[in-house]
């Protein structure tokens, strides 16, 4: 393989992996707008209040790795209306609200 052949598969598989990490950023913020959405709906939110309460379940998310903080936060503003969701539920939600965000993006295809 020629050096100049090498550099354009090498140039390909980056922007594959650029795109696929976008693409997974763009899931992942979906499934927790989704997730937040419902979470709101049983707190009684509906409307910009539930937007905005999905809003702030995606922000939380930013606040440490992983997925905890987002079903910490969610737990504890059920818990505070004085809801007890059990975190097997919840995660069980958050699992379906990322299988449906997979769909949603997928369709939607990349974003140019």
């Amino acid at each position: 393989m020629s050096t100049d052949a090498f550099a354009e598969r090498e140039k390909g598989f980056e922007a594959k992996f650029k795109l696929d990490q976008e693409q997974e950023f763009r899931v992942q913020a979906r499934r927790n707008r989704l997730f937040g959405l419902w979470a709101a709906q049983r707190l009684g939110k509906s409307g910009a209040e539930a937007e905005e309460y999905a809003r702030s379940v995606v922000t939380a998310d930013l606040k440490k790795p992983g997925h905890e903080d987002v079903l910490e936060k969610v737990a504890a503003d059920l818990l505070a209306a004085g809801q007890a969701p059990s975190m097997d539920e919840l995660r069980a939600v958050y699992d379906e609200a990322l299988a449906t965000a997979r769909q949603q993006v997928a369709a939607e295809g990349p974003k140019a």
